[in-house]
């Protein structure tokens, strides 16, 4: 009977593909520009009147999450951000990241562990998906899409372009691939 190596014959068959860049340490300092989407993009976190965002009791959910993420993660800030009907643009900057984590006997620090990008979007998508299923009174329901975009800034000028992005998104809501509505896709 011949072996057969079954991570060579599905490698790459199944997986999609990895938006991360390559041999990047997504803990390392800097500045993250994030897009997390709704399942199914969903527009259930408010509406936008006049190009402004209206959040719905559900949005309000996901923007008091957000701004909590610093509280969770040392050395995590947020910078400009924006919830739109079904999905969140936000800056997240990691800075100077090194948490101890205590030896056995609790008197040593032996390792520094740092939390990942993917870690801390993790966390927050959980903790939303957490409460607003028990206000919807369900049980586990996915509200985000299993992956996010995000885009690592390099430079000021590519910061304050995407700082404007953000800030202009609502505005711009009519003409958004993301809006399911757009006469325009």
């Amino acid at each position: 009977m011949q072996n057969i190596d079954v991570h060579e014959l599905f490698k790459n068959k199944y997986r999609i593909k990895s938006t991360r860049l390559p041999n990047w340490n997504y803990s390392s300092d800097g500045f993250y520009f994030i897009t997390i989407c709704t399942k199914n993009r969903k527009c259930f976190f408010g509406n936008i009147i006049n190009g402004q965002i209206e959040l719905s009791e559900i949005g309000k959910i996901v923007q008091k999450y957000w701004q909590e993420i610093p509280q969770h993660f040392e050395n995590v800030s947020l910078d400009e951000f924006v919830i739109m009907p079904n999905h969140l643009h936000g800056i997240v900057v990691i800075e100077n990241c090194r948490m101890p984590i205590r030896s056995r006997d609790g008197v040593t620090p032996s390792l520094q562990q740092r939390p990942t990008l993917g870690q801390i979007i993790g966390y927050f998508k959980y903790q939303t998906t957490k409460i607003i299923n028990q206000i919807r009174n369900m049980s586990y329901v996915p509200i985000w899409q299993p992956r996010f975009y995000d885009h690592i800034i390099r430079d000021e000028k590519s910061l304050n372009s995407i700082r404007n992005y953000i800030k202009n998104n609502p505005i711009k809501w009519n003409l958004d691939r993301n809006n399911s509505n757009n006469l325009y896709m």
